[in-house]
């Protein structure tokens, strides 16, 4: 008797509606969220006397710069989202890529993989930060001949790139971040994609063989996509990461939402009313995240 429960429309319907329903959780947590936030807040007003200035922390927030450009904070937060981007990018080719080199039967590409995943998963983001960018980046990015590249040119910048890269001055800054945040993925992305290599079982690369395809498009055809779909959960939750981890970078003055927050909490002295708009886009950025790739989730057939 065929089962026909998985290709029935109304029974692929059914699930989604069902996965939708979680998202009842999302909504008891932002309620928790709220009410844990109002009582802190209550409590504050109470136990330490503290006078919100909400209204001086929103203008602060969007005033224009005194060139009339930007204001501070947007520019933080679209440096966060360029890095965040950018970042993601990089960590999904790197870690494609050492992840299919640590299941290659070359010891020449297997040992160097293995050994790049293996230190920068067992050194701290902090101590991995200061280490690439003092003693690897700037020195890489001269010795390549890059620093003349970002810094020296005069052209005008179309407005893609504006978007995409931001001020010109800054785009040492911008790659030097990127590298740094897209390392630091890659060797974690390297382990998603090889656990869902190991998750493949083998009747299906002799599949592949005995239908005489290449090991190119063995890959291509009939492992990749069932790969994509075992590790999407947990590419999801890595890319949520990234997006925090950038806040790491604000330690070398990379000029994204952390280091904007630092220094308008302390020019300002609106420490807690700064730090929580800040929390707040961090949590609204990596909330849209999990509900786009939820979203991408339940429409996978």
């Amino acid at each position: 008797m065929t089962n026909t429960s998985s290709t029935d429309p109304r029974h692929r319907d059914g699930a989604r509606k069902k996965k939708w329903r979680l998202s009842t959780l999302d909504l008891a947590l932002i309620a928790v969220l709220v009410v844990l936030l109002t009582w802190l807040g209550y409590r504050s007003s109470i136990g330490i006397n503290y006078h919100w200035r909400w209204a001086q922390a929103v203008e602060l927030v969007f005033t224009p710069t005194s060139n009339g450009g930007l204001p501070y904070f947007i520019q933080g937060l679209l440096s966060t989202l360029r890095l965040s981007v950018w970042g993601m990018v990089l960590a999904l080719t790197l870690g494609t890529l050492l992840g299919l080199a640590k299941q290659s039967s070359s010891v020449f590409l297997r040992t160097p993989a293995n050994i790049f995943i293996q230190l920068v998963r067992n050194i701290p983001p902090l101590v991995f930060i200061f280490i690439f960018y003092f003693f690897i980046s700037n020195q890489l990015i001269p010795l390549l001949g890059l620093s003349e590249l970002l810094r020296g040119s005069n052209s005008e910048l179309s407005a893609w790139q504006s978007f995409l890269f931001g001020p010109q001055s800054l785009w040492e800054n911008l790659l030097s971040g990127v590298i740094c945040i897209g390392l630091l993925s890659s060797a974690y992305v390297a382990e998603i994609v090889r656990a869902g290599l190991n998750s493949i079982p083998k009747g299906q690369w002799e599949a592949g063989q005995s239908l005489g395809l290449s090991k190119w498009h063995q890959y291509r055809d009939v492992i990749a996509p069932q790969v994509l779909t075992a590790i999407s959960p947990a590419l999801a939750g890595q890319a949520i990461s990234l997006v925090k981890d950038t806040s790491v970078v604000s330690l070398i003055s990379i000029q994204e939402m952390t280091f904007v927050g630092t220094e308008i909490a302390n020019s300002s002295g609106l420490i807690f009313e700064i730090w929580l708009i800040v929390g707040l886009c961090y949590f609204l950025l990596c909330f849209s995240l999990s509900m786009l790739f939820r979203r991408l989730e339940v429409t996978q057939p």
